[in-house]
């Protein structure tokens, strides 16, 4: 039996949580102001969520679902992405029927995916995520664009690359279809398995396989704005025109392909161009779908989100050598000495809580100057010493540990003098 954490997974110790906290922090202050609201969807789903959210000839469905049979026989998959789930609430409980439209959502948890564990990507990694559902517009697609981008920027990233394309409508996307099938189909047996049996069921994902990559095939095919559509043209120079007033710079890529069946018109994705950041530069993906909430018995509603890694910006932020302004200090550290004051420290720490003070003490009986070493390690603004004679005089010493400087106060009026000191 192994009492090992299994591959693929991490511990997020106290000194990482903390900066997990402030990442979905800055992302919950963003997404208040964007108008975002949050949902949280369970953490495993009946498995035709996905295969028909996600899509049957995608690698998640295919190669890196976990799924179970649970005792009812019921097939369930702990959730591998956040969108197909987000849109399974909209329509179960009808959203579509809310005053406000488009209902803008974000979601922040834990995924699932069977995939060989490298830097920065694990088996069970946490996406942050947002959906817009309910309009057209490509004033909305822009908008979570630079949603996307101003949370990278807040939290102090500078070497990001956008990248766009447009996947065209669905006669757009038809026409490339046919078109991609007669450029590949004549050497198809050049490629691998998963690029053989995508032929006729989804060629553009074969334009997103990172086997093939350097077949001189892949170079050739035929670019997706060969058939745009003047609809599909105009939806997307007016998302750029939008960028380009929201002075977000950024790329057209023809090529760019997300790895989802469900993307029709515009698709992007978010890279790193910090050095060291490794082979694997892309941060953040997203798009828009059309037709999606139509398969999960809804009515023709569009979307659009995004979904990125917290572990991959982590690893952004380090790359770039970013140190956020994490607050980690405590505010009073009570060291107590002798038998009455120990027990009267209790009090008083609790007290000091109750009054917003961040306050911690010794429990392991250590001497003065052992409490003294804790209270640095605590990083402790003040230090409050307490002891029998003290107690017995109704007072008590601070002690600013940045200034050295100490002075006694009453005991018993000891937390409103306290306050005094922080104004």
């Amino acid at each position: 039996m192994s009492m090992q954490i299994p591959r693929g997974t991490q511990d997020i110790l106290p000194e990482q949580a903390a900066i997990w906290q402030y990442i979905e922090s800055v992302s919950r202050d963003l997404c208040r102001k964007y108008q975002y609201n949050e949902i949280r969807t369970p953490i495993f789903e009946h498995t035709e969520v996905f295969q028909r959210g996600v899509g049957e000839t995608t690698d998640i469905v295919q190669k890196e679902m976990y799924t179970f049979t649970d005792r009812g026989d019921r097939s369930l998959t702990l959730r591998p992405e956040g969108t197909a789930a987000v849109v399974r609430s909209f329509v179960e409980n009808k959203m579509f029927g809310w005053a406000t439209q488009p209902v803008k959502l974000f979601y922040n948890g834990p995924m699932f995916r069977y995939e060989r564990p490298q830097a920065g990507r694990f088996r069970q990694f946490v996406q942050f995520g947002v959906e817009a559902i309910g309009s057209a517009d490509p004033a909305i697609d822009a908008e979570v664009v630079s949603l996307a981008m101003n949370l990278y920027k807040a939290l102090g990233l500078k070497e990001l690359k956008l990248v766009i394309n447009s996947l065209g409508d669905i006669e757009s996307r038809t026409a490339h279809r046919k078109a991609l099938i007669e450029h590949f189909k004549p050497h198809i047996g050049e490629f691998c398995s998963d690029c053989q049996n995508r032929l006729e069921k989804n060629p553009l994902r074969i334009l997103d396989c990172k086997k093939d990559r350097e077949n001189e095939l892949m170079s050739t095919a035929p670019s997706i704005f060969e058939y745009l559509n003047d609809e599909s043209r105009a939806y997307f120079d007016k998302v750029l025109q939008h960028l380009d007033a929201m002075n977000i710079p950024y790329t057209v890529d023809a090529t760019l392909v997300r790895g989802l069946d469900y993307y029709n018109h515009t698709a992007f994705e978010i890279m790193s161009n910090a050095k060291g950041f490794g082979a694997i530069t892309t941060l953040c993906g997203g798009g828009r779908y059309h037709g999606l909430v139509e398969d999960f018995g809804g009515p023709e509603v569009p979307g659009i989100g995004f979904a990125l890694s917290i572990e991959r910006l982590i690893a952004a932020l380090e790359a770039e050598g970013v140190t956020l302004p994490i607050e980690q200090a405590t505010d009073i550290y009570v060291v107590a000495l002798g038998d009455a004051a120990k027990d009267y420290s209790v009090k008083l720490v609790n007290e000091l809580r109750q009054n917003g003070f961040s306050v911690d003490k010794d429990y392991n009986n250590r001497k003065v100057k052992a409490q003294f070493k804790a209270a640095d390690r605590a990083k402790a603004r003040f230090v409050a010493v307490l002891g029998d004679d003290e107690l017995n005089n109704n007072k008590i010493t601070l002690k600013n540990m940045e200034s050295g400087e100490q002075k006694e106060l009453n005991l018993s009026s000891f937390i409103e003098e306290f306050k005094k000191e922080q104004q």
